[in-house]
């Protein structure tokens, strides 16, 4: 989970709604490819954060019992084997696409432990694999993560407040056609920015639900669950604008 400190407490924001804004986002931008990879990379795209842990001990707290960050949590076997196994029953093209978010995510880690290299090599074989099934060129399905990867970014900006102040710039990254894009918004009131505009219309508007905690430590996990489940929701919007 996503979680910013609030004057109130705690606000949480579940990463598969996060990966809900990203699809948000994604589809804001024209189209390309065949209909059907489109619409599987929109999926990849939407579900690419799926098949977390259970919550076990303190698995969703620090030490000093506050709710912990997406960014605190170690390389995850079971949840990067759990997303792939189920990408893989909505076919080779989404399968790929999620491979090669996880070869993203992870491939810094190699050399640390001997499960993670080979999890990883297991991971390039499988793109090459499916690359050959699907006739689909490295290219190809570079350009299409390109998007995944852009649009995950950019939510995750959005989610963790990090849009830079007073009409500053903050890079995205390489969007599927090769250019560089930056995110900006300037003033506090205004309209999300993006340079150069991607997006096929002048301006819309993208939203994630996220939950208001006021109490600010807890004992287990089993508290934090049930603080969570109990928490008014707020829906957080944002207007882009062209």
């Amino acid at each position: 989970m996503i979680v910013n400190l609030t004057p109130e407490g705690w606000q949480i924001i579940y990463q598969q709604a996060h990966a809900l804004l990203a699809a948000q986002l994604a589809w804001q931008w024209p189209s390309f490819g065949p209909a059907d990879r489109w619409v599987g990379l929109l999926a990849a795209i939407a579900q690419h954060d799926d098949e977390q842990e259970r919550w076990d001990g303190h698995y969703g707290l620090t030490p000093a019992g506050a709710p912990a960050n997406f960014t605190m949590k170690e390389f995850s076997l079971e949840q990067a084997t759990g997303v792939l196994r189920a990408a893989r029953f909505q076919g080779q093209w989404r399968s790929l696409l999620t491979s090669m978010h996880l070869s993203f995510l992870y491939e810094s880690l190699r050399g640390q432990q001997q499960y993670i290299d080979t999890f990883l090599d297991e991971q390039k074989a499988s793109q090459q694999q499916w690359r050959r099934a699907l006739k689909v060129t490295k290219p190809e399905a570079q350009q299409a993560y390109a998007l995944m990867q852009w649009c995950d970014r950019l939510s995750l900006i959005l989610c963790r407040e990090e849009l830079p102040e007073m009409g500053r710039h903050l890079e995205i990254s390489t969007g599927p056609d090769g250019q560089r894009y930056e995110v900006t918004r300037p003033t506090p009131a205004g309209p999300v920015r993006v340079t150069p505009w991607p997006f096929a219309a002048p301006e819309f508007s993208v939203s994630v639900e996220a939950c208001l905690l006021s109490q600010l430590q807890f004992k287990d996990d089993d508290e934090l669950s049930t603080a969570i489940r109990e928490a008014p929701l707020a829906t957080l919007r944002w207007d882009f604008a062209q």
